[in-house]
């Protein structure tokens, strides 16, 4: 299992979507928990070290928790999603080759576990464009 939070951030009706560096499979931004870690000081650790922006602590909400097959790899990932607030501005680190805002019809380049959360923001009405 490979456990995982992720941030969830719709505006305008688009997700926020990240690509690593070589890889065509677009992630909602996150990372693996370090031994120890909460969620919160996961979420905003992986939120800052790939796109360069602090989460608000005092928004934070749990989106939900979805599992699905892990991309490029054996297993499963959990990945325990989260909503947020955020000051900065929004900027792909070393980590990132490039950012997104993903709408209704670019489903198929998530990930497994990232086209879940996209299914339930499109379910409940916040993909627009």
């Amino acid at each position: 299992m490979i456990d995982k939070v992720t941030w969830v951030r719709v505006e305008s009706g688009r997700v926020l979507a990240a690509r690593s560096h070589g890889k065509t499979v677009w992630y909602l931004p996150g990372g693996k928990r370090e031994p120890g870690e909460s969620d919160l000081a996961a979420l905003t650790r992986e939120v800052a070290e790939e796109l360069s922006v602090s989460i608000d602590p005092a928004t934070v909400h749990h989106f939900g928790t979805v599992e699905a097959p892990a991309h490029g790899q054996a297993g499963v990932v959990r990945m325990a999603c989260y909503t947020a607030e955020y000051r900065g501005t929004l900027a792909a680190s070393a980590e990132v080759a490039e950012l997104a805002w993903l709408g209704p019809g670019d489903r198929g380049q998530l990930s497994a576990a990232g086209a879940l959360v996209f299914d339930e923001l499109h379910r409940r009405g916040e993909l627009t464009g």
